[in-house]
Parts: C-alpha cells; structure tokens; sequence
C-alpha cells in the first residue's frame, strides 16, 4: 500500500518549478547503482511507435511495420509529435545473452509520463499509475519491473509492449537507462521457491491445511503483485499456497523461509502451523494496515519439528491488501539455512539506501 496524494505532489512539483528546481537537475536522475545492476540488454534506441489505443497491441504476433519509428529514452514530443496528448503505444523486440535463465531478471523503463501498462510476449508485466478515468499520474517514477522466467523466450525473440498515457506536456518513455538487468551479485536460495503459487481471493481457515484441496486455484507468478495477474482492482483477503520438498541431508540445520515483500499484512503457516506473521489481523474493526508493513522483509525461521524430510511439505499465505498493489510482490523467495537468511537481513538493514534522484527523494518526502 502506496498512501500518496497526486494532487498534492504536482501542486508541489509546480511551485518547485522555478529556478529552485532547476538546481536539482543536477543530480543524477538514475536510479541505478553500478555496484548493484548489471545491463544484459540495452533498449535505448529506435522502438516502433503509434498513437491512439487498441488492445491488440499488446500481443507478440501484432504486425507493427507501418508503424514510425521513435527514439527512446526522450519525449515523442522531440520525436516528431509535438503538442499531442493522449494514448500511444511503444513496441520493441529483443534477444537474451545465454545464461539469463540463470539469474533474475528486471526491466528498467527509466521515467515515463504520465501513465503506462507494460507488456512483455502478450502478459502484462507492469503498469504506474491510473488510465482514464480517475487518471492518476506516475511520472515521476522510475519505471523498475520484474521478468517472470514463465514469460520469456531464451532461445528466440521477446516481444515488449508499453502503453503510454500523457495528459499535459511532455509526454512519453522520457529519460532513464532503458534495458533488461540483473542483479550483480543475487541470493542464491537452497531451495528456490519463486515461479507459479496456487492463489485464490477469499479467507477461510482451512486454506492452511496440507490436507486442503487447491488443485482448482488459480496458477499466479511469484514474486509478482496480483494487480498484474487478473486482479487488477482486488483489496482485501487471498491466500497462497506452494508445496515443497527438504532434501534429507538439511536434517538438523535451522532453516527460514524468505518471502521478500507483501503487500500489505500476512500471516505465513507450514504444515499447517503459522511461522510467523507481520501486521495486524486482530484489531478492532479488521485488520490494520499502519502504512510500511508493505516495505518490510519476510524472513521467518522454520521450526524444525514442522518439517518432513524427503517428504512433500505446504506453505500457506495468507494476505491482506488494503489498497492499491498486493500480494507477494517483490523477492527473494525461497528456503535457506537460518544463519544464512539472518546475516543476509542484516546486511539489507545496513545497505539501506536514501532515494536515488530528485524525484523519489521529493516523492519519499509527500509520502511520509
């Protein structure tokens, strides 16, 4: 859950807008660090561009040759559309390195204004901001989306969509380092539990039984938020569930699972048996979202009485979203020994970083 006041932020944004605000454009607008991405595929050039909308132009298959070219990043209206506002599409293809299946992998839209809705090969990856009606602007986010495996082709060519919308001004995929990343240096999981969860929206206390049929549940991807998945408006209750296997040479090791970020509040079983929770599910009224339980990390130790050996094994999610984003949104996800999940939580606590451009610094500040 994001508690932001657009209104509020432009009005801010415009009275900035003077000469005050042009001393931050000095600072360095990226929000990537070298120490920490690294570019397998660099988008930045000629993309197939057209305006106005259909829906249709979000599949691989679409024939996209008439189309004009367009130089990304900067603002179509230095590309040959000055003065228009509206809907636009952007469509480009590319090739992976080998070995990308190997790593996660992230695209980096850099800052698009207002509004986008990101595909890649036909599946909706993505999107900032709200389209009309009830438009909402996004354009001072960096656009930062991950890449379900599920979702792309290794061996041949993968296909991105963005659809654009601009209300005022500048318009378009403006600035930014446009590309496929990785991380440099990824937490390797001993057991990786990231890709397809059983999902369903609802809430009843059965769902964290190992014995519970969920075979007619949904398949979603995580990590990935659900708004994205064909729940593009739900709040409230869902849960998920995946099932696992320890190896027996872990018997007598401490072990924690690793959720990454959830948004909002979730409480976390094992065979049946909750392992840990954070938020609150039991005020007054229903749960309480207090506003940063979204941005905290999941790490919860795994009792080692609850585990089978060699044996299937059940994690159950139960989630509660209170507005806007939800679900298990953001990794890691996986098992790996306790002492090796601790010593990694500490070093994000003490590798926190302050926001990384004017822009987010500004928009930190709104949202507090």
């Amino acid at each position: 859950m994001k508690l932001i006041n657009p209104h509020f932020r432009e009005t801010v944004f415009e009275t900035l807008a003077g000469g005050l605000l042009s001393l931050f454009f000095l600072l360095p607008y990226s929000p990537l660090h070298a120490q920490e991405w690294k570019r397998l595929v660099d988008l930045r050039g000629k993309w197939k561009f057209e305006i106005g909308d259909k829906p249709e132009y979000a599949q691989p298959g679409f024939a996209d040759a008439g189309w004009q070219n367009i130089f990304v990043p900067a603002s179509w209206e230095d590309e040959g559309f000055p003065g228009y506002d509206g809907y636009a599409w952007y469509r480009t293809r590319f090739q992976l390195p080998s070995g990308s299946e190997k790593t996660p992998l992230f695209l980096h839209l850099g800052r698009i204004d207002d509004v986008d809705e990101t595909y890649l090969n036909g599946h909706l990856i993505g999107f900032s901001g709200i389209f009309p009606p009830g438009m909402e602007t996004a354009y001072a986010k960096f656009r930062e989306y991950r890449i379900p495996p599920e979702y792309l082709n290794f061996s041949g060519e993968n296909v991105l969509a963005v659809r654009v919308y601009d209300v005022q001004l500048a318009g378009g995929m403006v600035e930014g380092r446009v590309g496929i990343y990785t991380l440099q240096s990824s937490l390797a999981m001993d057991i990786p539990l990231d890709g397809p969860w059983k999902f369903s929206t609802g809430d009843e206390a059965e769902w964290k039984d190992p014995a519970f049929d969920d075979r007619a549940w949904k398949n979603l991807v995580v990590p990935l938020r659900w708004e994205v998945q064909g729940y593009r408006h739900y709040d409230g209750y869902a849960w998920y569930r995946q099932r696992f296997t320890v190896p027996a040479n872990y018997r007598g090791q401490k072990l924690a699972l690793l959720l990454g970020k959830i948004d909002d509040l979730d409480e976390t079983y094992v065979n049946g048996r909750r392992i840990g929770k954070t938020g609150n599910f039991t005020s007054i009224g229903g749960p309480a979202v207090r506003g940063d339980e979204w941005q905290q990390l999941r790490v919860y130790e795994i009792p080692p009485d609850l585990l089978y050996f060699d044996r299937e094994n059940l994690i159950a999610v139960r989630v509660y979203d209170g507005l806007v984003d939800g679900g298990i949104y953001e990794g890691p996800v996986g098992i790996m020994t306790a002492e090796r999940a601790q010593e990694w939580l500490a070093a994000q606590k003490r590798g926190q970083k302050s926001p990384r451009s004017f822009w987010e610094l500004l928009d930190a500040w709104l949202k507090k």
